[in-house]
């Protein structure tokens, strides 16, 4: 390791020591796309006349534990395949920068793991043991995404098996847990979800182009190229508003749904600002304006299906 340059990426991303070290580790700018889910899924529920406090809370907690060992399992596999140095950005840093064990990261990720097992044997027990079943199957992408021998992350599909599984998989069980049932109108609407959740992938692989293209990975990014893949980014997005006006205008989605499209403000930039950027670090922003645009988008649009509750129109 270079230690001025080590230092120079720590300074630059303000990186401090102590209980920050672990805060990083857990890359908090990604659980929105672990809560925003689990809140959509849940009020669609509540809509619907369901909701269980306890379910719900078991449901959140073992959706962000599951999101968090994905974090680790990333931290550590990218490390130990020498994809990450102490100049990499967008990672906890935690292993080249801070000198935590590799060991340690890793056997932190099985543990949450087992505790999210623990809560999803709750939620079995008191709905359904196919609950049970896709949830093993969301772990075992949790870990395959950059675990395994072929990781999900260095192909073209890992934005679309992410929102596939963080987006309409977790809306889907979050709904059935409060009602016991399941309808296509709950999948359609986890769509536009989907796709934010494939966005932050998309943004965090534009982000990492050149230094995942030298290391032999095969991302949509790479396949489109920089210019396309922000091109593409910005496809995505108007997807999902698009998508959400329809919703609207067929009932799918309550008029107070239009409250989503104040998140517009953060998917403009988002976009913008990778555009001219060839480092990384310049690219930061962009990348946190689109994991923020997931947020106000999925938060606003739980709290429309909310008001419909209180205040139907």
């Amino acid at each position: 390791m270079n230690p001025v340059q080590g230092q120079d990426i720590k300074a630059s991303l303000n990186e401090k020591g102590g209980f920050q070290v672990w805060w990083r580790l857990l890359r908090p700018h990604t659980l929105t796309a672990a809560f925003v889910p689990v809140f959509i899924g849940t009020m669609l529920g509540v809509l619907d006349g369901g909701f269980h406090a306890g379910l719900f809370l078991a449901m959140l907690t073992a959706s962000i534990l599951i999101q968090i060992a994905t974090n680790m399992f990333n931290e550590y596999y990218d490390y130990v395949r020498g994809l990450d140095n102490e100049n990499s950005v967008g990672i906890g840093g935690t292993i080249v920068r801070d000198g935590i064990s590799p060991k340690t990261v890793l056997t932190l990720a099985l543990s949450l793991f087992g505790v999210a097992i623990l809560l999803g044997i709750y939620i079995s027990v008191t709905t359904s043991w196919w609950v049970a079943a896709i949830g093993a199957i969301s772990m075992l992408f949790g870990y395959l995404y950059t675990g395994g021998p072929y990781p999900i992350a260095y192909t073209p599909f890992g934005e679309l098996a992410a929102g596939f599984f963080m987006g309409t998989i977790i809306i889907g069980i979050s709904y059935f847990i409060q009602t016991l049932t399941i309808h296509g109108g709950v999948l359609w609407i986890s769509i536009p979800v989907a796709i934010f959740v494939g966005a932050i992938l998309l943004a965090n692989n534009i982000r990492d182009l050149d230094g995942d293209k030298e290391n032999g990975r095969k991302t949509i990014a790479i396949l489109l190229g920089k210019q396309g893949a922000i091109r593409f980014l910005g496809a995505l997005f108007l997807t999902s508003y698009l998508l959400t006006l329809i919703y609207i205008i067929l009932g799918l989605l309550p008029l107070w749904s239009f409250l989503a499209f104040l998140s517009i403000k953060k998917a403009v930039p988002a976009v913008k600002g990778f555009v001219g950027k060839s480092q990384p670090i310049e690219m930061m922003p962009a990348m946190k304006a689109t994991a923020q645009t997931n947020t106000i988008y999925g938060f606003l649009l739980g709290v429309s299906l909310l008001l419909q509750i209180y205040v139907p129109i």
